[in-house]
């Protein structure tokens, strides 16, 4: 599959400086990045948010869901994947509720991506539920004194393994070389804040 990026940010100025490179796939955003431009998580300012997105010329925005279990998970995970559908892809935690709620917005056609991974079985759970994507934490895998590279080969080898279509998004870069290291093993999907 062709190399895909993706811009992680919420920030209007940094969506004008970088998406109309053409770079860029889509763009990924979550409740802090909100925070940090500004930006309130509400449905209205999530619709605004989309439309600009769009506007921009991207074919995928990822949207968090919130909620304290699966059913308001589903139920949000629902209302943002109306607000443009087969373009908002729907963020969730790799936990048992989100893995509940994807099972219902995936099964009603709303694509989902899996966030917060850490580890090659969890892999394979969002690849046994048809998630679109699931995105390991680069950064925050190193940060736990494990060598974050090899691990991110072995999801990818894993998901190669068993042929689905559940793609590895990876988040938390902290440098280009941990792009360039991680595309030479494989890996095509990469979300990238503007100063990576």
């Amino acid at each position: 599959m062709p190399l895909r990026l993706l811009l992680d940010s919420a920030d209007p100025v940094a969506w004008a400086e970088w998406l109309p490179s053409g770079l860029f796939h889509g763009v990924t955003t979550n409740p802090t990045l909100l925070l940090r431009a500004a930006r309130p998580c509400r449905l209205e300012e999530l619709e605004r948010l989309t439309r600009e997105a769009l506007d921009w010329g991207m074919q995928e925005i990822h949207l968090q869901a919130w909620g304290g279990d699966a059913d308001s998970l589903a139920a949000c995970g629902t209302a943002l994947g109306a607000l443009a559908p087969e373009r908002v892809l729907v963020k969730l935690p790799i936990t048992r509720g989100g893995a509940e709620a994807a099972r219902c917005l995936i099964d009603s056609g709303v694509p989902v991506t899996f966030t917060a991974c850490y580890a090659v079985p969890q892999v394979m759970v969002a690849a046994a539920l048809g998630a679109r994507y699931i995105a390991p934490y680069l950064g925050r895998i190193s940060d736990l004194g494990r060598d974050g590279h090899a691990d991110l080969i072995a999801m990818q080898q894993a998901l190669d393994g068993v042929g689905g279509s559940t793609r590895l998004l990876v988040a938390s870069l902290r440098q280009p070389t941990d792009l360039t290291r991680l595309a030479a093993a494989g890996v095509d999907c990469f979300t990238l804040a503007p100063l990576v």
